[in-house]
């Protein structure tokens, strides 16, 4: 009795208070949602100031302990941030793991107790500044492995997204009004791979020597050929939506990958425009934090994707989404974002956004 009156005062506020109060509670696991996300970009965009912008503050930094080298921005700077993102949510993935039920100690905490939170996250980063240079580079290496994790888990969750959408067009409930929404969909993105593969060629294999890039060039194409084929296969029958918008996902990839080469090389036409602040440039920076903060937002609450035993009915009290996976998620999102920032290389900087020639090797692994 006591626990359906917990429920039902839960519920009440859920629905009867402001979004303010809500968040002042915690008491609403799908609004502390932005609230993580929100953390999360702040430190992705604390590291970027840190790689750009923090040779002007070193002569300050350098008197912390850590940083008696100086060595505190750049890529070791970008490491220290992404350590302390990592840490803060390391340590909300070991207190919230294994929470089942609403209204446990674990629920609050993950949901609430938000000054608390916010101060250990500042604490955390701080700390990340007055740690020896070691560490960071040890920390450094570990990131290589938690980013791909990362790539894995944002993979899956891309295929289960595309193939959700593609069984919401296809439902009867949907099917005959959202034909031609699907079908739009579908050729918009077969033309834009079509475009973007072509682009690439242009730019980056314009010699027969360019052999690497025409290697994962074409097997892009290849990619969007098989996938389309098993698509359209009768046993799949699962029409061009699913191949169409995996296909745009692969080409966008391994475009990321190709103009990550660094510049002064005769297979990369676009080195010196990409090297200068321009539009594109601007845009692929927009397009990289949107894309990391929505990745990591929507896999950390796609735990479903991770089961092998799926759960097809959820008590009134039972938890939204995993805590512990979701948390679990922003911590190696924090890797990859450092391994985009520093290019994959922990000796170096660099000063645009890059995927890094493995995630197309990736792709084409497991496309």
């Amino acid at each position: 009795m006591e626990s359906g009156a917990n429920n039902s005062s839960r519920h009440a506020v859920l629905k009867d208070s402001s979004w303010f109060s809500q968040f002042r509670n915690g008491c609403n696991p799908w609004m502390a949602r932005y609230a993580y996300g929100l953390m999360f970009l702040a430190s992705y965009m604390i590291a970027w100031a840190v790689r750009d912008y923090g040779r002007g503050a070193s002569k300050q930094i350098e008197k912390l302990k850590g940083c008696a080298s100086g060595d505190c921005w750049g890529a070791d700077g970008t490491l220290r941030v992404s350590m302390g993102c990592f840490a803060f949510y390391i340590v909300m993935f070991l207190s919230t793991i294994g929470t089942k039920k609403l209204n446990k100690c674990q629920d609050s905490w993950h949901s609430g107790w938000w000054s608390v939170k916010i101060a250990l996250f500042i604490v955390l980063m701080i700390i990340t500044f007055l740690v020896p240079s070691a560490f960071v580079k040890i920390y450094g290496e570990v990131a290589h492995f938690g980013a791909g994790v990362f790539l894995l888990i944002q993979l899956i969750s891309v295929i289960s997204f595309i193939r959700w959408l593609n069984d919401f067009f296809q439902s009867e409930k949907y099917a005959e009004r959202c034909h031609i929404h699907a079908m739009l969909i579908a050729t918009t993105s077969y033309v834009l791979c079509i475009m973007g593969i072509i682009l690439m060629y242009i730019w980056y294999a314009p010699e027969t020597s360019c052999l690497l890039n025409i290697f994962f060039i074409t097997w892009t194409l290849v990619l969007l050929h098989l996938m389309t084929s098993v698509s359209l296969h009768p046993k799949v029958n699962a029409g061009f939506l699913t191949p169409g918008l995996m296909g745009l996902y692969v080409v966008f990839i391994c475009w990321c990958a190709i103009r990550s080469e660094p510049g002064g090389q005769s297979c990369n036409k676009k080195a010196e425009a990409s090297s200068k602040t321009d539009w594109l440039t601007i845009i692929s920076f927009v397009v990289a934090v949107l894309a990391m903060v929505i990745a990591t937002f929507s896999t950390g609450i796609d735990s479903q994707c991770f089961q092998f035993r799926k759960e097809n009915t959820q008590a009134e009290d039972d938890i939204p989404y995993g805590y512990g996976f979701f948390h679990f998620v922003f911590a190696t999102g924090a890797m990859y974002f450092s391994m985009l920032l520093i290019g994959w290389n922990t000796h170096h900087t660099i000063k645009s956004m890059d995927v890094g020639g493995t995630n197309c090797v990736e792709v084409a692994t497991n496309g």
